[in-house]
């Protein structure tokens, strides 16, 4: 997974006057959760430009200017309701050998036959929880959708991976290509066609003249 760098500078004090003088002077106010102890400090507001206004997934190495750093995960983020400023940024720092569960975007690669046939694609899931290392962690779930035909579907237990593990049941549907009303239309006009076609082909003689069946040049019998 794709790391950004973060430099950000340790908090000496966390009240509200202290919080309020950081974002008045364009930084944001952090906490690093998953360590001994919580770990304050704050970084200016444009360094999360790209960890934070992007569909994709990032570790975040965050270094103070003491020399410390942290590898990490954005955990949560508070915006501000009206003008959508960073508010507040909480991370999770990240351990070798520990675990993490994370939400990783999915991406939809191909046209699909159905698609192209007049299905309707739907994407049930945009992201998906899944739980491994920091080192097996990616950067999104990709899905080849180019042979769905309309009618078919791809569950979690299409997706198994071996390098991590995912947060849903196998049955949970990620993606599928469900039926038009244009598709259900055409499909019914065509069979129509072709039942006009071949009753047609019966009726007429190859001179083109209308033929009789046996039943039709008998006489009735009384």
């Amino acid at each position: 997974m794709k790391s950004i760098t973060i430099n950000g500078s340790k908090r000496e004090s966390v009240g509200k006057k202290a919080t309020k003088a950081l974002r008045n002077a364009g930084k944001v106010p952090c906490v690093l959760y998953g360590g001994n102890q919580p770990v304050h400090f704050s970084a200016n507001e444009l360094a999360f430009s790209k960890l934070v206004y992007t569909p994709s997934a990032h570790t975040v190495v965050i270094a103070i200017e003491n020399g410390e750093t942290f590898n990490a995960v954005l955990q949560d983020i508070q915006f501000h309701p009206v003008t959508d400023k960073i508010l507040h940024i909480d991370f999770y720092q990240l351990f070798e050998d520990k675990e993490i569960a994370l939400n990783i975007p999915v991406i939809l690669n191909g046209s699909s036959i159905g698609v192209k046939n007049g299905g309707v694609l739907r994407r049930n899931s945009r992201k998906l929880r899944i739980k491994a290392l920091p080192v097996n962690l990616p950067d999104s779930i990709e899905i080849d959708i180019e042979p769905l035909k309309i009618g078919d579907k791809v569950c979690i237990g299409d997706l198994l991976n071996e390098n991590y593990t995912f947060l849903h049941s196998e049955n949970t549907v990620v993606c599928q290509i469900k039926t038009a009303r244009l598709a259900i239309v055409d499909e019914v006009e065509e069979d129509e066609e072709g039942i006009e076609g071949e009753e047609g082909a019966e009726g007429t003689t190859p001179e083109g003249t209308p033929a009789t069946t046996d039943a039709a040049a008998e006489p009735a019998k009384e």
